[in-house]
Parts: structure tokens; C-alpha cells; sequence
């Protein structure tokens, strides 16, 4: 081998490189076929966005790497090519767009965390003393409530998890879940008959406290 290889004037280490090309080749070639079924649009139409995103994202990474290996094995160097600047803008955005994937996929593994946590307890105690008016019961029912100890507490923290479940696209601010908090605490302690009160408050006709008592 060494007598044939001198005699044609090729190095040993030469041909052995070859060689290892023409088998990585081979190797590429079959994951190659692979990877492009893929490309089929019924395949991608049923990936996830991320899992499409990635997809496309090695079908043009692959697409730049293998137009590349190919000036080079025909003796081009792809810096001397005359696609030479459309070469360097691809991998430029190839990099961006790599780095944008990287971190859609870093924030998918991360665990879902809530946007805005409530202390009811405390906001109910705020109402409380929010509201001189409220008689010995209700008084007592919103004591039951801060120390969770109503059904209206387990009834409202229901509501609002299963509102943030279908709601993750906005983070929704203090404010305006105290003002939610608000609202469901009113409709829990005043909401119900046709005057819109129910309980012991009573809704006092303004109207009458101008009429002289007999």
C-alpha cells in the first residue's frame, strides 16, 4: 500500500482522510434523507410552533453548511466566492436566530410561575375596616373569610386560579386583582334580591330620609 500510494505521489495520511470524508459522507447522506422528510408541509403543519421553528431553523443551517462543503471540495474557498457577502449575511442571521431559539426554549422549560399572587386574607381585613356599616354579622363573615375559614375564600381563590389559567398571556397588576377582589367580595356580601342588596343591609331610599317623621 505505501509503495502504491508513493508511487502515485499521494501521502498515506492523504488517502486515510479521504477515505474517513467518504464514509462521514455516506453517514450524511442517510441522516440527510431523514431529516428532510420533515420538510414535507403536512409533517410541519403538525409540529408544535417550537418544535417547527426548530425544523426549519437545521433545514437552513444544514442548506448554508453543505453549499459550503461543496465550493470547498470542488476547490473554492467560500470566502473567495462571489456569495461571498450573501454568505456572511445568512450565518449572521442564522446566529441571530439561533440565539432567539435558545431562549424561547430555556423560558418552555422553565415552570410556570404566577404573574400576580393576592393576600386575601389582608384584603379582607382592608375591607372590613374599609366599611364602618357592616353589621355584627357581616363583621363575623369577614373575620371568617381573612382567617379562611368561609367557603367564599376557597369559592374566590377557585375562581381566580382558573381565570389565570386561561388568562397567561396578560400579567395582570395588584391593582387591578385587588379591584377583581373587590368586586366578588361586594356581589358575595350585597349581590342577590331585586334591590341589589342581600342580608341583613337594607338599601335606604334617599328620598325618605327628607320626609318628616310623625
Amino acid at each position: 500500500m505505501e509503495s502504491s500510494s508513493s508511487s502515485r505521489g499521494v501521502p498515506e495520511s492523504t488517502i486515510e482522510a479521504v477515505e474517513r470524508t467518504l464514509a462521514n459522507l455516506k453517514l450524511v447522506e442517510t441522516h440527510l434523507l431523514e431529516f428532510l422528510s420533515l420538510a414535507n408541509p403536512d409533517v410541519l403543519d403538525e409540529m408544535p410552533p417550537l418544535q417547527r421553528a426548530q425544523s426549519l431553523f437545521m433545514f437552513a443551517k444544514a442548506t448554508t453548511t453543505i453549499f459550503a462543503l461543496r465550493l470547498r471540495t470542488t476547490g473554492i474557498h467560500p470566502d473567495e466566492h462571489l456569495l461571498k457577502t450573501e454568505l456572511d449575511r445568512v450565518t449572521e442571521r442564522l446566529s441571530l436566530y439561533q440565539d432567539k431559539l435558545e431562549q424561547v426554549i430555556n423560558i418552555s422549560k422553565e415552570p410556570s410561575r404566577r404573574s400576580t399572587t393576592l393576600n386575601y386574607q389582608a384584603a379582607t381585613r382592608f375591607i372590613e375596616h374599609s366599611l364602618p356599616e357592616l353589621t355584627p354579622e357581616q363583621r363575623k363573615s369577614m373575620r371568617d373569610i381573612s382567617r379562611g375559614e368561609g367557603s367564599k375564600i376557597k369559592y374566590m381563590e377557585r375562581s381566580t386560579h382558573k381565570k389565570r389559567k386561561y388568562d397567561t398571556s396578560e400579567k395582570q397588576s395588584v391593582k387591578a386583582a385587588a379591584q377583581e377582589f373587590l368586586e366578588k367580595a361586594a356581589r358575595e356580601l350585597f349581590g342577590g334580591n331585586t334591590d341589589g342588596f342581600k342580608g341583613p343591609l337594607i338599601k335606604v331610599d334617599s328620598s325618605s330620609e327628607d320626609e318628616p317623621v310623625e
